[in-house]
């Protein structure tokens, strides 16, 4: 079982997603069924928020005074007994303007899916680990927008 903590912070989500915490427990059901990661319990904290908090946040924790998509803080793994995998941030001015091209949802899903998967361990900066990623994240894209 995955469950995600879903902290609204920024109004203009509610535009597009009406219901944040119900949308991700449909996904997250996808995810428990198509994939067991090593903690079968898991759960997160997903804030979503601006690009004003996103570079907040990014210049305190990666020293970087920049807005940016998505932000993943991993639990510490002194505590990797616990089921609570850490804490992911998105904006959501980025997310819109990408999906004018695409899909709102999509542009979401990508990134939400991106930082949990950075919370359970996956990284990418050696090219390996990138595509590694990578397959993992198009997997559960893909099972996301099956036609069932």
């Amino acid at each position: 079982m995955i469950k995600a903590n879903v902290i609204l912070e920024c109004l203009n989500w509610k535009k597009k997603i009406k219901n944040p915490q119900n949308y991700l427990k449909k996904k997250l059901k996808i995810i428990s069924k198509i994939h067991q990661f090593k903690k079968k319990k898991q759960e997160f904290s997903l804030l979503l928020t601006n690009n004003k908090k996103m570079k907040f946040l990014n210049k305190k924790f990666r020293l970087k005074s920049k807005t940016t998509d998505v932000l993943s803080f991993p639990l510490n793994s002194f505590f990797s007994k616990s089921f609570y995998l850490g804490d992911i941030a998105i904006s959501y001015e980025i997310i819109n303007k990408r999906s004018k091209k695409t899909n709102f949802f999509l542009e979401f899903d990508k990134m939400w899916v991106h930082g949990y998967l950075h919370l359970n361990g996956y990284k990418h900066k050696k090219n390996k680990d990138y595509y590694k990623m990578k397959k993992k994240e198009d997997l559960i894209i893909k099972n996301f927008y099956q036609k069932t």
